[in-house]
């Protein structure tokens, strides 16, 4: 007997069968690492459906109501945990807001101890300086969950790919910034713009800040749990003025730092 052909015959059989998304929908993209990719392959396989199918179906949930944010959140906060690579000064509560306690790994900072400047939220590079011109741009890149395993704590710098469209904006804020007057050396700074990391200081342009000459001191500043919140409820950004600093990072002279976001707080 012939086999009965599965499904239903298209109609055009030329022609491969391509989703239409709704016009009103709209698409949601995020970088993650080749481990973080691989766990999620395995939980969609688990779950008998793609990665994509795996977000629809917890955005459909949540609008839904039928799953328990509480439960949800929990598991955002752990994840959130696992990827913050600076300690932030104070311990957090079950609503993730900062609490009076001392981080235990951050007690210099209430010694007095490291430089206050403000946290800028951007993409870490580096920039090679020779002659008033950039010969080299690089990106930092962080040790995977196996590396960390094996001892490695500390990021590392990679070349950035002029022609690759995941370096287009920063090879644009270097391309932007005036590094004339920089000093011969390789500089450690952080890629600012509209197109990198959500643009939280509404900037206009891209452009690249050195950590070494132009990062803002907030010398004399009230380190206490209260007097860094007051703080932070109207520090302005140097950068963008109008806009609130999106918090403060302390270095010590040993290289450890740690940070504080104005977001931390529960105003």
């Amino acid at each position: 007997m012939d086999k009965k052909p599965r499904g239903r015959p298209r109609k055009n059989p030329k022609e491969l069968a391509r989703w239409k998304p709704p016009d009103d929908w709209v698409r949601v993209v995020a970088w993650v690492s080749p481990e973080e990719r691989k766990s999620l392959k395995r939980f969609a396989i688990e779950a008998d459906t793609s990665v994509a199918g795996l977000v629809r179906s917890l955005a459909s949930g949540l609008e839904k109501g039928v799953i328990g944010q509480q439960e949800l959140l929990e598991q955002v906060r752990k994840g959130q945990d696992v990827m913050e690579k600076i300690p932030t000064i104070f311990k957090r509560n079950e609503a993730f807001k900062v609490t009076p306690e001392i981080h235990p790994d951050c007690g210099w900072v209430f010694s007095g101890e490291g430089m206050a400047t403000e946290k800028l939220d951007g993409t870490n590079v580096r920039l090679t300086i020779r002659s008033g011109r950039c010969v080299r741009l690089e990106k930092r890149r962080n040790p995977t969950k196996k590396q960390k395993a094996l001892g490695i704590k500390d990021g590392w710098y990679v070349d950035a790919d002029e022609f690759s469209s995941e370096d287009k904006w920063i090879y644009e804020a270097m391309q932007n910034t005036d590094v004339s007057e920089w000093p011969d050396g390789e500089h450690s700074s952080e890629a600012l713009g509209p197109k990198i990391q959500g643009n939280p200081l509404n900037l206009k342009t891209h452009m690249v800040v050195p950590f070494n000459m132009e990062i803002p001191k907030f010398d004399g500043i009230d380190r206490s749990f209260e007097g860094l919140k007051t703080a932070l409820a109207e520090l302005e950004s140097k950068f963008s003025p109008s806009n609130l600093v999106e918090g403060i990072v302390f270095h010590h002279p040993d290289g450890r730092r740690a940070k504080i976001k104005r977001k931390d707080f529960a105003f």
